[in-house]
């Protein structure tokens, strides 16, 4: 018996010996243990009086009104486009064959009369650059005198829409002159276009968001319903955005990098790769397209 409790004082004297000898060791490290560095500054950040760290780097938080500024330049950059567009209307779809015998499925892009430049918009006068373009023709009986008015100033005709291109620069162009399509685009040229989709009407969940089905039969009560919506006592409400029946197109919609595949100076047409949003007979607004970085 004495000599099993000599035994155990010696294995819990090794184990406290151990344990202060790990304990040491650990707290030495952590004073050899090298020192963050602090974070770069960036190259013209204006920095604030403020004392506050700003990502606990150590850098003063930037100012209000440089913040301001740089949202402003995020929310220019985000509108502004590759370059002045024009207007056209979707006349269908066809398809051409290549040199090497290959199938392409078209859309005709037709142009009817405008494309005007009614106003040049500078930052001395309207706070940015942007070139304002009229398109489609109609009956002065048909538009206000304020729009007549507007137009005049231009040496414009009577002009249903109106819509401007904001750009970095609108050198080259001028109140009244007309923009030539061939001038505008050629084949090869990656355009982007913006239309307003087919409208669906009132859709349920299958076809608006692909939601499945319930069983046809063996007694299902729920073939396309719905189902569950939400959550029960807690917090007793639909969370908004979910996906529900609802309006289905109808929506303005751009699609992107499509390629010009032929442009029709003669019948005032061009021919697009692939389809476009609309359905025959809808303005249509075409644009160069735009490659955040390059060419914006």
């Amino acid at each position: 018996m004495a000599a099993f409790t000599s035994t155990a004082r010696v294995c819990t004297n090794v184990n406290i010996s151990t344990a202060r000898e790990n304990k040491s060791s650990s707290m030495s490290l952590r004073a050899v243990a090298p020192k963050a560095t602090a974070m770069p500054s960036f190259s013209g950040l204006k920095i604030s009086g403020s004392s506050e760290s700003f990502l606990g780097s150590g850098i003063s938080r930037p100012s209000t009104a440089y913040r301001a500024q740089a949202a402003h330049n995020f929310g220019a950059t985000a509108g502004m486009e590759a370059g002045v567009g024009i207007y056209g209307d979707k006349a269908g779809m066809t398809q051409i064959f290549t040199e090497d015998g290959k199938a392409l499925a078209v859309t005709v892009i037709s142009l009817a009369d405008g494309n005007v430049v009614t106003q040049v918009k500078t930052p001395e006068t309207d706070g940015y650059t942007a070139v304002q373009v009229g398109y489609r023709g109609s009956r002065e009986s048909k538009m206000t005198q304020p729009e007549l008015g507007h137009l005049a100033k231009s040496g414009s005709p009577p002009l249903r829409h109106l819509g401007e291109f904001r750009v970095k620069s609108a050198e080259g162009f001028e109140s009244g002159k007309q923009l030539q399509l061939e001038e505008m685009f050629s084949a090869g040229d990656l355009v982007d276009i913006q239309g307003t989709s087919i409208g669906k009407g009132f859709q349920g969940g299958i076809k608006r968001h692909g939601f499945k089905r319930g069983l046809m039969t063996h007694g299902s009560k729920s073939h396309r319903e719905h189902g569950s919506t939400g959550p029960g006592t807690t917090p007793g409400r639909i969370y908004p955005g979910s996906k529900q029946a609802g309006q289905m197109g109808n929506k303005t919609i751009t699609v992107r990098k499509l390629e010009v595949v032929r442009v029709d100076a003669e019948n005032r047409c061009m021919l697009v790769k692939g389809s476009v949003p609309g359905k025959p007979g809808n303005m249509l607004r075409i644009t160069p397209a735009k490659i955040v970085g390059k060419n914006v």
